[in-house]
Parts: structure tokens; C-alpha cells; sequence
């Protein structure tokens, strides 16, 4: 899946010379949390909620609440952006943007076609991307099929014996970090113990999973 099927496409932005205040307001007004910053065309930085809070007085300081709006209402968006953003073509794969957020610690990423921002990327709209992959709020049952040691056509192998039993399979899912390897399918809520059967009695090693939902 790419970048672009999870990314948020209404991009609210600032340009640098937009007032700390003004652009605190801006992210309260619309329930976010961060702002690219772009100069005419041109992206040139990123403020968030935390780079604020970070140049805020410290709580020792003898400002008080009106002195510091003061400031902030003096203090422009290019004193405190960080300007060093990493971004995320369009197109890359969700993986890649998942890659590049733990690599550089960062919660955000903002989404380019070239050199415009089309979207922005959050951690939020990856874990929903997830639940998305993976079915989790269609209900259905789990199961898990445990290869020990993996071998060409064994994904052809299962799917056949659920095709002749007249098996519907929702998702499937293939992880290898784990140790022994874990084909995960999602098949339809009522055929979760006979599918368990039909596999068992192909001599695989399966395992029901009740997911606990809850609504979106």
C-alpha cells in the first residue's frame, strides 16, 4: 500500500512569518497537531505542538502568563520551525514511511509530488492503515497456521484445500521475524473450526484467535 492511500490530503499549512500565536491557534482551531511551513511554493519547515512547548519560558521563569503571550505574539513561526524535515514521496510504500519515522524519531512526515506537499503522513494514520490491512474491523475469525520450515507452494498448498472445501479467505498475512513462520488468515466468523480441521488434517499446526473488536 502506498503513502498515498493513507496520507491526510487537506494539508493546513503556515508560511514562516505566521506568528507562534496565530499558529497555535491554527492547530487548535483545527484539532492537529503540527504545521508544515512553506515559503510561496516551497517547503522550508515544520512546527508542531512540542517544538513550541520547547521554546516556551520554563516554568521558573518570572514571565508571566501575559508576558509570555507577548512574546509569542512578537516571535514569528522561522524563530522555532525546524528546518531540517524529512518528507516522503507520494508514492513510496507505506513501509518506507514507517522506516523513515523510526529511523529519525519523528511522528510526521509531510507527503511530496516533486517538490509540492500534497498530504501529511502521522504515526495515527499508519496504525489506522494497519487495521485497514489487515480486516481488523471485519468480523471474522483468525487463524494462524504455523510453518516451521518454509518451503515453495506452501501458500499454494493451504489455499487449495480451503478453495475445495469452499473456504472464503478475507486477508493473509505472512510474518517471519517471529522465529517459526506465521501465515495469518482472516476467513468468514462461522468456518473458523472447520477450517482448523481441514488444515490440521493436511498436518499443519493451527490456532484460533478471537480478536476483541471494538467499533470505529
Amino acid at each position: 500500500m502506498s503513502v498515498a492511500d493513507y496520507m491526510t490530503k487537506k494539508v493546513i499549512t503556515i508560511s514562516p512569518d505566521t506568528k507562534i500565536n496565530v499558529a497555535i491557534n491554527v492547530m487548535k482551531d483545527n484539532q492537529i497537531h503540527r504545521l508544515p511551513v512553506i515559503d510561496g511554493a516551497k517547503l522550508v519547515g515544520i512546527v508542531t505542538e512540542g517544538i513550541i512547548q520547547e521554546a516556551s519560558p520554563s516554568k521558573a521563569t518570572s514571565l508571566s502568563i501575559y508576558e509570555v503571550n507577548y512574546l509569542f505574539n512578537k516571535m514569528t513561526v522561522k524563530d522555532v520551525m525546524e528546518k531540517d524535515v524529512k518528507t516522503i514521496e507520494h508514492s513510496a510504500q507505506l513501509e518506507d514511511a514507517i522506516s523513515t519515522m523510526r529511523h529519525n524519531h519523528i511522528g510526521v512526515l509531510p507527503v511530496m509530488d516533486g517538490t509540492e506537499v500534497v498530504g501529511i503522513i502521522t504515526t495515527n494514520d499508519i496504525l489506522d492503515g494497519f487495521l485497514d490491512i489487515t480486516d481488523y474491523f471485519v468480523d471474522a475469525t483468525v487463524v494462524q497456521v504455523m510453518v516451521e520450515h518454509d518451503r515453495t507452494g506452501v501458500i499454494y498448498e493451504m489455499s487449495k484445500i480451503m478453495a475445495d472445501n469452499g473456504f472464503n479467505i478475507q486477508t493473509l498475512i505472512v510474518t517471519r521475524n517471529l522465529g517459526t513462520i506465521m501465515i495469518e488468515m482472516h476467513v468468514d466468523k462461522t468456518d473458523g473450526d472447520a477450517v482448523k480441521r481441514a488444515l490440521e488434517a493436511a498436518g499443519y499446526e493451527v490456532r484460533l484467535v478471537v480478536n476483541q473488536r471494538v467499533e470505529k
